[in-house]
């Protein structure tokens, strides 16, 4: 397989603070980070017809590489934000990727990372089905808690656990891991999930890694604050993927994520 990352996520519609629309979902925040890094890196994401319309500049100055399979519904939220804390609604959900899906992607790389918005839409059969075809897997676990259902977000700990024993690198916000792991975690804690490396990041706190049964903490090197975090994850978690594939310790990797974070949150203010 060849070095370097490909990206699988679905985009969606945004409306932040009652905004008008605008292009989400990890796509639409990535491409300058993945240019920043210098990494061979291609994303794939699905798209329906109809939407296409909010997408096409974002799609037309793509910085890397980027193939759009079709979809028959684009995800769709709400968020309205509070310092760093946000209220989600879900609007609309979006398609399911299945092996079919991983083989019309075509992918080389063998790192994949992989940015469901909601839970179910990389079930275990297709993450298995990468793992299987040899790939590691980096996996934002925002796909493990968040229901799909429309309304107000729900997150809980429904997912299958199973879903768990195909990934390389989960990454978790803290509210998540209190979900996934089920208390705080630690090294004990965290090594019952068998997740090879866990990140679990902290907002501006920084973050924290587990791997190997040892514990690092990452700070961030300069806080940004009153401004909107959407994507802030997103570009962590591709970040930290990216530079795993180029061989980069855990620790580089997390601190060089960061430094993007922190750099797409400035050109914000």
């Amino acid at each position: 397989m060849k070095p370097g990352l490909t990206v699988l996520g679905n985009v969606a519609i945004d409306r932040v603070d009652d905004s008008e629309p605008t292009p989400g979902g990890c796509p639409a925040f990535l491409g300058n980070s993945l240019m920043e890094i210098e990494v061979s890196a291609r994303v794939v994401t699905r798209l329906a017809a109809e939407d296409r319309w909010l997408f096409e500049s974002l799609l037309d100055s793509y910085p890397v590489p980027i193939t759009v399979l079709p979809a028959t519904t684009t995800n769709a939220f709400q968020l309205r934000y509070q310092g760093e804390n946000r209220k989600m609604i879900v609007d609309a959900i979006g398609d399911t990727w299945t092996p079919a899906d991983i083989d019309a992607a075509s992918i080389e790389t063998e790192w994949v990372h992989i940015a469901p918005l909601l839970r179910d839409e990389f079930p275990l059969a297709t993450l298995q089905y990468l793992a299987d075809t040899g790939h590691r897997i980096s996996f934002d676990g925002q796909g493990l808690v968040r229901e799909s259902r429309i309304g107000e977000l729900v997150e809980n700990g429904g997912f299958d656990p199973a879903t768990l024993r195909a990934l390389t690198v989960l990454k978790l916000a803290e509210e998540e891991a209190s979900i996934v792991i089920r208390t705080h975690p630690t090294v004990e804690s965290v090594t019952q999930l068998a997740v090879p490396e866990v990140v679990v990041t902290l907002g501006s706190a920084g973050c924290e890694i587990f791997a190997d049964a040892k514990y690092h903490r990452v700070p961030v090197i300069r806080p940004v604050h009153n401004v909107h975090t959407t994507g802030a994850g997103d570009a962590f978690a591709v970040g930290f993927a990216a530079f795993r594939s180029l061989g980069v310790d855990l620790v580089g990797s997390a601190v060089q994520a960061s430094n993007l974070v922190v750099k797409m949150l400035e050109s914000r203010l």
